[in-house]
């Protein structure tokens, strides 16, 4: 393996991911090694999904999916493909890469819990949350799946006071997740406890002050305690 591949490999473990990119980058063009292509492709795809820059990581994804050579890299780089298509809009795309996982016999709480993410963007609500039941049959500590059915139970008034249930649970196995806090200050939001809301979406806030979605809620909540 070249040594800039195997330096960029470190630096992505390390999860400092701009210096992983810049010393992949460096590898480019690949040697002649189809694994050593295999490899960097692989990296390269994580690191600009790490970095949010999708369309990039589309490239080097489908590259890896395509090329066959690692079974298991081709199921992650599908998963990272069905992630990149769930946040950018494209659900579609996102449900085509995770049924094909689950006809070759993979099954998982992250693909459930990522086509039940599609399906709420498609606004199927019970769709989203057979789903999210079919991550949580697997897992029953899913924090991901609890906090996505959570959410969607809560929001769209399916059933408020359990998805604040699943929501409370969520954030008990991940303290620390802004995501999380998010779905619960929201939740108390949508049971009409007003100053819970206002608790955990300021502590979001504070995790993550640039989301623009915990922003909105926020934004929401506090036009209501006016009101």
């Amino acid at each position: 393996m070249a040594g800039s591949i195997r330096e960029g490999i470190r630096l992505y473990r390390a999860k400092r991911w701009e210096l992983s990119l810049a010393e992949l980058l460096q590898a480019e063009p690949a040697g002649s090694d189809p694994q050593d292509n295999a490899d960097l492709a692989y990296y390269l795809g994580l690191c600009y999904t790490k970095l949010l820059r999708y369309d990039d990581a589309l490239l080097y994804l489908e590259q890896v999916v395509t090329s066959g050579l690692d079974l298991l890299r081709g199921y992650q780089c599908r998963m990272a493909l069905a992630y990149v298509y769930s946040v950018t809009g494209r659900s579609k795309l996102a449900e085509f890469e995770l049924n094909h996982l689950i006809e070759k016999g993979y099954e998982s709480p992250q693909i459930y819990s990522t086509l039940a993410y599609a399906a709420w963007s498609q606004k199927r609500v019970d769709s989203s949350v057979d789903y999210y039941r079919k991550a949580l049959s697997l897992d029953a500590e899913n924090a991901n799946a609890l906090n996505g059915l959570g959410y969607v139970l809560a929001d769209s008034d399916k059933d408020v006071r359990k998805g604040l249930g699943f929501c409370k649970r969520a954030v008990e196995l991940v303290s620390q997740n802004p995501a999380y806090m998010d779905s619960l200050g929201w939740a108390h939001f949508k049971n009409g406890d007003l100053p819970e809301a206002r608790t955990w979406l300021r502590r979001a806030l504070d995790l993550a002050p640039r989301n623009a979605e915990i922003a909105a809620h926020m934004r929401m909540v506090l036009g209501e305690a006016k009101s």
